[in-house]
């Protein structure tokens, strides 16, 4: 499966990443270690969690808003970072989302899952590429 196969589920043309279907609470683990650079709500990615490292900025998307790292946290590989969210989300000022029956999602989302996005140096790269899957 390619990076456009990916990509697809629903989302729209511009989605970049991968997206990965787990319950809600599921640990989240660096895939870097670097410095956390965003914890906040970011529109389609819902609650996001950003970490810069060197020439890679990794985004993690509709996480919990509970967070357990702040802004300027210096995290290692491998280290959880925070869970993954709900679908739904209360007293978001002027979210946008929301799922066929009114209910606030947690950004651009069907139901709970991680989406994972990857930049080198701006440019969004496909997070396969940087996982050893053997």
């Amino acid at each position: 499966m390619d990076l456009e196969e990916l990509q697809h589920g629903g989302a729209s043309s511009s989605h970049s990443g991968i997206d990965i279907g787990v319950v809600p609470n599921t640990n989240i683990y660096s895939v870097l270690g670097g410095q956390v650079i965003f914890t906040g709500f970011s529109g389609a990615g819902g609650f996001t969690i950003t970490i810069h490292s060197n020439e890679f900025d990794i985004s993690y998307c509709h996480v919990s808003p509970n967070y357990i790292v702040s802004v300027g946290d210096i995290v290692n590989p491998n280290t959880i970072i925070g869970f993954v969210g709900p679908k739904y989300v209360e007293n978001v000022p002027n979210n946008p989302y929301h799922d066929s029956t009114g209910k606030p999602t947690n950004g651009a989302t069907t139901g709970p899952h991680l989406h994972l996005t990857i930049k080198k140096d701006g440019i969004a790269v496909n997070p396969l590429n940087y996982f050893n899957l053997n």
